[in-house]
């Protein structure tokens, strides 16, 4: 059964179009958010604690939540990568988000959109491993086995084609967790909302929120070790 969703009173916009339509919605919110973020910061450039809710707060709760992770995982010299950890998590909350609003249908409840974020992500560690590395990168596909010993010079194209391959499945990995977890996140919620439509859809309405912050938590702190092995050195 086909349900209503408020992204089908946009004419051109069928029911196999859905997740695009909330895609480029979010998109549109966050580009909103981020603008007047940077407005409100211009006026006021400062990072004192902020002494009320405002656009302002948000972001800076935001930065300093995604800061800490990336020093957690990377370290100090992660800095850099802050604004791409911290469109990833935004994209993907807010994405989720929009399925616990009634009539809409988030997009990450689509392997389309969720395989596209997981890419994103491959394709951003790997432009960053070799950005760091250059041509050594490739040690990245050898299991970090130590060349000098003639032996297991014969296990390098073994090594090579299983790390080729656990490099391969981390996109379809990162898709297929995110959007198992929001389809039954959300199935969960639509069963019980019209089995009692009245008071106990609160509690599934905080367990999904809960449920939609845990999912764009795990998915940027996943991007994170892949980006911090890309770019580490190894020392020894």
């Amino acid at each position: 059964m086909v349900h209503f969703n408020w992204t089908q009173l946009i004419p051109g916009v069928g029911h196999h179009y859905i997740h695009v339509a909330t895609a480029i919605l979010v998109t549109a919110l966050l580009s909103i958010f981020s603008l007047l973020a940077y407005r409100a910061y211009k006026k006021s450039p400062t990072f004192d604690p902020a002494d009320k809710f405002s656009v302002k707060a948000v972001a800076e709760i935001l930065t300093e939540f995604i800061m800490g992770l990336v020093n957690m995982i990377i370290g100090p010299h992660g800095k850099k990568y802050v604004p791409m950890f911290g469109a990833i998590f935004m994209y993907i909350l807010v994405n989720n988000v929009m399925g616990l609003v009634p009539g809409m249908t988030p997009a990450t409840d689509n392997f389309n959109t969720t395989l596209a974020v997981g890419l994103f992500t491959f394709v951003m560690y790997t432009w960053l491993g070799i950005k760091e590395h250059g041509a050594a990168y490739i040690k990245q596909f050898t299991g970090h086995l130590p060349l000098n010993l003639s032996p297991i010079l014969l296990l390098l194209p073994l090594m090579f084609v299983i790390e080729l391959i656990s490099h391969a499945v981390r996109p379809m990995s990162l898709g297929l967790r995110l959007r198992g977890n929001m389809v039954g996140d959300h199935t969960v919620l639509g069963i019980f909302t019209d089995l009692v439509p009245i008071g106990i859809p609160v509690v599934f309405y905080l367990l999904g929120l809960f449920v939609c912050f845990v999912q764009a938590f795990v998915f940027t702190l996943l991007s994170m070790v892949y980006v911090s092995m890309a770019v580490a050195h190894d020392d020894h």
